[in-house]
């Protein structure tokens, strides 16, 4: 299944006669929520989604971003008009990380069919609409499992025995700074991957063909088992996301460096080697 539709086709598919449902999920860390932006121009028919609100649970010793509770993250998504039975595209408003959550979290959740707009609202060009919405409710209940999904001990055994990829900006994985969580580094054995090289200057993704070169020079093999954190399992979505679409399964450490650092018992590796 493809996981990203160009802007051209969700343009096509939106003039058919089963249009998909499209999730809006502007968001910007740390800063005001953007529904007021979504409110004032969208793709006609999108429902706006607080990441903070209803992706995620209440910060925590399980990270800044943990697994939302299934019944707020279900509730949300059935009024957003999401059946299981309904194809779902998503975008937000920068290079697509807050989509990315919503991508992996409603394929983790059983979803069948769920694709991010390559290059999100600034790759749109057919109009927007300040008109808000009034979906049909859906009828999507959550089934977790569908994905890959690692704790800290999984993630701390995998970058012992496969490959661990740390999404954040290589400034981080080597501790230089910490803007964020309380200690900077990253999990021992984990690879510098940063999420931001698998776009192109355009914000939409590198090929597939490129890519996959790009995970293969990172240490990808044939047989590897691939996981991937981040600060607090945002920006890791995206990076599982690049993975699927050069073709390569991956886990996702939801509760990433956010959960990992708030543990004084945890190991902490720092400058730009894995070890």
């Amino acid at each position: 299944m493809n996981v990203i539709i160009s802007a051209s086709d969700l343009g096509h598919e939106l003039a058919g006669v089963r249009p998909p449902v499209i999730l809006d999920v502007r968001w910007q860390l740390g800063g005001p929520n953007l529904r007021p932006e979504y409110e004032k121009a969208h793709i006609p028919g999108a429902v706006f989604v607080d990441l903070d609100a209803e992706l995620a649970g209440p910060v925590g010793s399980g990270g800044r971003h943990p697994l939302p509770d299934l019944d707020v993250f279900g509730a949300a998504m059935r009024a957003a008009g999401v059946s299981a039975d309904r194809p779902v595209v998503v975008y937000d408003g920068g290079l697509n990380w807050a989509a990315a959550r919503a991508w992996w979290l409603l394929r983790w959740a059983g979803h069948p069919s769920v694709r991010v707009l390559d290059g999100g609202l600034a790759a749109w060009t057919g109009a927007l609409t300040a008109e808000i919405p009034e979906p049909v409710p859906g009828t999507f209940e959550p089934v977790p499992g569908a994905l890959p999904l690692l704790d800290a001990d999984g993630a701390a055994a995998l970058a012992r025995t496969g490959l661990l990829l740390d999404a954040r900006a290589a400034e981080r994985y080597r501790g230089d700074v910490e803007p964020i969580d309380p200690v900077g580094g990253h999990i021992p054995g984990a690879v510098s991957a940063p999420t931001t090289e698998n776009v192109a200057e355009s914000g939409r993704f590198r090929t597939a063909a490129e890519l996959s070169d790009r995970f293969k020079g990172l240490g990808v093999t044939a047989d590897s088992e691939v996981g991937v954190y981040c600060g607090s399992g945002v920006s890791g979505a995206h990076q599982v996301l690049a993975l699927a679409v050069a073709g390569i399964p991956a886990a996702l450490y939801v509760g990433s460096w956010s959960e990992w650092s708030r543990d004084g018992e945890r190991p902490v590796a720092t400058g730009p080697d894995p070890q």
